[in-house]
C-alpha cells in the first residue's frame, strides 16, 4: 500500500491473552491503514517467545511501533503479569523488543491504549469528568480518563465480584467457559459496572474488549444506572491507542 507522505501514520501491536494482532494506522482519523495481521499468542507466552511474533506482525513496518501488554507496564518495564507467562514481571519489554525486532517500541497497558483511542476518536471523546473504559477480552482490562487525560494502570479487572476475581466471572473468556446466555452474561456485568459506579461515579462506561462486537445482543439488558456505550473503535481501539501514544 502506498501512502499520502502527508499522512500522519503509526504501527500499533495488541499483544493479548489469545492473539496478537497488528496494523499501521492512520493518527488522523484513527483508521486502520490495512488489514489488521493476527497471530495466535504462543504457549507459554513468554518474553521471548511473544516478541518473536510481534515481529513477524510488524514486518516490514520500520517506525517506531506502539505495543501493548495486559500488564501494569511502568516505563517499558512490565510489573505485573495478566494472562500471559510470569515470567515477564520485571522484563525491560522495550528493551526486548528492540533486541528481538530491531525496531524501537513504545510500551503500554492494553486497556490503557484502548482508552487513550476512545477518548481521540471513540466513544470517550469530548465527554467531560471521569470516564471509564472497560475491555472484556481474556480479562477485565480498565482505562481511567478524566477530561480526556488518561490515569495509567488502574487494573479494575481484579476487583473482587462474587468471591472471584471480577475478570473470571464477567470477561468474554469467562461467558465462553460457563457456557453464559447473554441475559446470564448482561447479569454478570451489570454487577460488575454497578460495582466501579458504585467506587469511582464515572460519567460514562465505554465497554470494548472481544464482546464489544456483539453488543447489540446484550447491551441493552445491562441493568445499571450509569450510562453504558459500545466501544467505537470496537477491538481495534488497543491497536490505534499504541500507535496514537508511540507517536510522542
Amino acid at each position: 500500500m502506498r501512502y499520502d507522505r502527508s499522512m500522519r501514520r503509526g504501527f500499533g501491536v495488541d499483544v493479548g491473552g489469545s492473539g496478537i494482532k497488528g496494523a499501521p494506522v492512520d493518527l488522523d482519523t484513527g483508521a486502520l491503514l490495512a488489514e489488521r495481521v493476527r497471530s495466535p499468542t504462543p504457549q507459554p507466552a513468554t518474553p521471548g517467545a511473544v516478541a518473536r511474533v510481534v515481529g513477524e506482525v510488524i514486518g516490514p513496518y520500520d517506525g517506531v511501533v506502539g505495543m501493548t501488554l495486559p500488564a501494569v507496564v511502568q516505563g517499558g518495564v512490565a510489573r505485573t503479569a495478566a494472562n500471559i507467562d510470569p515470567s515477564w514481571v520485571g522484563t525491560d519489554v522495550a528493551g526486548l523488543v528492540h533486541q528481538v525486532t530491531g525496531r524501537r517500541a513504545v510500551v503500554v497497558n492494553d486497556a490503557d491504549a484502548a482508552g487513550v483511542a476512545e477518548a481521540r476518536y471513540g466513544a470517550a471523546r469530548d465527554v467531560d469528568g471521569l470516564v471509564l473504559v472497560l475491555t472484556l477480552g481474556t480479562g477485565i482490562g480498565s482505562a481511567l480518563l478524566v477530561d480526556g487525560r488518561l490515569v495509567p494502570n488502574s487494573e479494575l479487572g481484579h476487583l473482587q465480584l462474587d468471591g472471584h476475581l471480577a475478570e473470571h466471572r464477567a470477561s468474554d473468556a469467562a461467558r465462553k467457559r460457563d457456557d453464559l446466555s447473554w441475559e446470564e452474561f448482561a447479569e454478570r456485568v451489570s454487577r460488575y459496572v454497578r460495582h466501579v459506579d458504585l467506587l469511582l461515579h464515572p460519567r460514562r462506561v465505554v465497554l470494548g474488549g472481544g464482546v464489544s462486537k456483539k453488543s447489540a445482543k446484550w447491551l441493552h439488558l445491562l441493568d445499571v444506572e450509569v450510562e453504558v456505550v459500545p466501544a467505537g473503535l470496537l477491538n481495534e481501539a488497543g491497536i490505534v491507542g499504541a500507535a496514537l501514544l508511540a507517536e510522542g
